[in-house]
C-alpha cells in the first residue's frame, strides 16, 4: 500500500493549498480517506475525513469552513483544499486510510503516507 501526499509548501497568511494524495495497492473505494496534520513539537492531530463513497465528511473545528476534503475514486486520490490559511496552519500533513467510517483518531488507520510539509508565514 502507497498513500503519496503532494501539494505542500511554503505560503502567506491568506493563501490557498490544495493538497492531493495518491493511493495504490488498495482498493480505494472501500477506504475511508483521513487528513492529519503534526506541527513542531505537537502531537498529529485530526484534520478531515471523508467516508468510502464521499458522501460524508467531517472536520477539526479549528479548520472549518476553511478546509474541504473531497476524493475521486476514478483517480484513487484524495484531496484537501485549504483556504484562508494562517500560520497555525503550519505542519506536515498526512493522508490516510481507513476501514472504519468517519474515524477521528489516528489509532483507526492502517495506512500512512509519508507527508507533506505546509508552512504559512504571517
Amino acid at each position: 500500500v502507497q498513500l503519496q501526499a503532494s501539494g505542500g509548501g511554503p505560503v502567506q497568511a491568506g493563501d490557498s493549498l490544495r493538497l492531493s494524495c495518491a493511493a495504490s495497492g488498495l482498493a480505494f473505494g472501500l477506504y475511508g480517506m483521513g487528513w492529519f496534520r503534526q506541527a513542531p513539537g505537537k502531537e498529529r492531530e485530526f484534520v478531515a475525513v471523508i467516508t468510502a463513497s464521499g458522501g460524508s465528511t467531517k472536520y477539526a473545528d479549528s479548520v472549518k469552513g476553511r478546509f474541504t476534503i473531497s476524493r475521486d475514486n476514478a483517480k484513487n486520490t484524495v484531496y484537501l483544499q485549504m483556504n484562508s490559511l494562517e500560520p497555525e496552519d503550519t505542519a506536515v500533513y498526512y493522508c490516510a486510510a481507513s476501514t472504519g467510517i468517519l474515524r477521528l483518531n489516528r489509532s483507526e488507520y492502517g495506512h500512512w503516507g509519508q507527508g507533506t510539509l505546509v508552512t504559512v508565514s504571517s
